[in-house]
């Protein structure tokens, strides 16, 4: 039986992030390079990576929170007063919006990064009748089976390698009822290389553009997030919501009942 474990194991952690069936090339188009936001040797500009990200996120024209917290609100619109888990929530700009977009739902607004849990809770977050911040690893859920009517885990799953991935399939889908994955898309491989091009001359200007040219790296195709889930436990199924274009990536994973 460990022989089986072992090797499933191994096996989820070598696969490509262009899935089990990626080609040739797309295969070579990943890195395991670290982004400024997974480092803990640069503060500063891990500090300017997400504050950049939060800025856009708020933006009118890119609106990235208002996006997603619209994919979220989709997902539990026939419950009355949803209980709603984010996962690495980083300064919590999700949440705010869904809190004043939904007038019943409760939030458990979560992140990894000590700090960005200090910055949440010293926010109107921590205050807010109808959230709770806390610090929580998305891998390892401390929550009842079942309790959320949905966790959502927004533009973070690329960070963490095949076998860290799979776990936050499994978590996520045995705390809430429905896991919901907003990420960057994985482009068909010819594609992808001209967009790489496009903004390598960028990368030691910018800490985003680092940061943004690592993640399209690092990005899983839908083949991949449906072997991360199959990996996790056979039972999880994954639908799509993605739109045609270079959108995100948009999938809801749950398990069979």
């Amino acid at each position: 039986m460990m022989v089986d474990v072992d090797s499933r194991t191994l096996e989820i952690s070598s696969m490509p992030r262009g899935g089990p069936d990626a080609s040739w090339l797309d295969r070579r188009l990943q890195t395991s390079r670290l982004e400024y936001l997974d480092r803990d040797d640069v503060d500063d500009l891990k500090r300017k990576v997400m504050d950049s990200l939060d800025r856009a996120g708020r933006r009118r024209r890119i609106g990235i929170h208002d996006k997603c917290a619209q994919m979220v609100l989709h997902e539990v619109a026939d419950v009355e007063a949803p209980k709603i888990l984010e996962l690495g929530a980083g300064l919590g700009g999700l949440s705010h919006r869904l809190l004043e977009k939904h007038p019943t739902a409760e939030l458990t607004v979560t992140d990894i990064d000590p700090s960005f849990v200090a910055g949440m809770t010293a926010s109107d977050l921590g205050s807010h009748p109808r959230a709770t911040v806390r610090e929580m690893d998305a891998t390892e859920i401390d929550a009842a089976d079942g309790y959320y009517d949905l966790a959502v885990f927004a533009l973070s799953l690329h960070h963490l390698p095949p076998e860290l991935a799979a776990r936050v399939f499994a978590a996520g889908t045995r705390a809430a009822k429905k896991l919901l994955i907003v990420d960057l898309p994985r482009p068909p491989a010819p594609v992808h290389v001209m967009l790489l091009a496009t903004v390598l001359p960028l990368v030691k200007l910018s800490p985003l553009q680092h940061d943004g040219f690592i993640s399209s790296l690092r990005a899983y195709s839908p083949s991949a997030l449906r072997a991360l889930a199959r990996h996790a436990d056979p039972a999880i199924t994954v639908e799509f919501r993605t739109r045609r274009g270079l959108g995100p990536t948009v999938a809801v994973a749950s398990r069979a009942q």
